[in-house]
């Protein structure tokens, strides 16, 4: 009876002991298992038999893992201190080297990303980080697999999230911009200048061939300040023409009295103040009539 007892003992245990053994794999997962300490082939999803006492499986996970990089304190070529980071994907391509090459994958991806983080990023100064990411992450990505595809661990994408930088360099930053705009707004308005006397400068050319055209001109501008009633019409005059009149010089051939036939008539000279004074009247009265026809 007693032997009995123990038979039923015994293989209640190795029912148990076999129904321990059967393992289940996802569709994502591979298992690296180990008998008696010795590697066996890759188990495949799906049902497996491990033998507990006599096998040992290692789940592996063959999805993308996102890792993300604490942020790391560097300093750029150009001396300015700032805090980096960043996010890499990677994914596990062999399964054996993962387990056999390194204790743990992940985490020896992740520091191996961060030293990496941080010498790339002192390489390069704070204009390329900030303007020449994609650069920078194409670096990055390639130096990190580099030293994780001996592990069977590749890495996808290696991506900086954000770069801060101290405060008084975002002023600086800020007030170089401004003056960044404000260089190209002198520029701008140089060049509208230059163009814009380009073109007084053939309209002068134009209306230097017929002098009839400026005097057009003139009322022409009379009748658009006559529109309103209440404008002050001031009518240009070239100096050219008064400065004979006011400085009371006058150009004329008179021949002189005792080269003079006799009995021939001896011509007045005219009055420059007056002259002058004339010749303002009438271009007020000109302009005042403009003024009332437009009106």
């Amino acid at each position: 009876m007693a032997w009995q007892i123990a038979a039923l003992i015994v293989v209640a245990l190795l029912l148990v002991w076999l129904a321990a053994s059967f393992k289940v794999l996802q569709e994502y997962e591979r298992g690296v298992a180990f008998r008696f300490g010795r590697l066996g082939p890759v188990r495949d999803p799906g049902v497996q038999m491990v033998f507990p006492g006599l096998d040992k499986m290692v789940r592996v996970d063959l999805r993308i893992v996102t890792l993300t990089i604490p942020p790391q304190d560097v300093i750029t070529k150009d001396n300015v201190p700032a805090r980096v980071n960043a996010v890499v994907l990677f994914q596990v391509t062999d399964p054996v080297r993962s387990v056999m090459a390194v204790e743990n994958h992940a985490i020896a991806t992740s520091q191996m990303s961060q030293t990496t983080l941080r010498s790339v990023v002192g390489r390069a100064d704070l204009d390329t980080l900030l303007a020449h990411r994609a650069d920078l992450n194409e670096d990055l990505a390639r130096n990190i697999n580099a030293q994780t595809e001996p592990w069977g661990v590749q890495v996808k994408v290696v991506e900086i999230k954000d770069v801060e930088i101290p405060q008084a360099m975002q002023r600086a930053m800020a007030r170089e911009a401004e003056a960044e705009r404000d260089r190209r707004a002198k520029i701008i308005n140089a060049h509208g200048e230059l163009q814009a006397s380009e073109e007084l400068g053939q309209a002068a050319e134009i209306l230097s061939r017929n002098p009839a055209s400026l005097q057009l001109r003139y009322l022409q501008t009379l009748l658009e300040l006559g529109a309103d009633q209440k404008s002050t019409v001031v009518f240009p005059l070239p100096m050219d023409i008064l400065g004979p009149f006011l400085n009371g010089k006058v150009t004329q051939q008179v021949a002189q009295p005792s080269a003079a036939p006799p009995g021939a008539d001896t011509v007045p000279l005219p009055d420059p103040a007056g002259a002058a004074a004339a010749f303002a009247a009438a271009v007020a009265a000109a302009a005042a009539q403009t003024t009332e026809v437009s009106s």
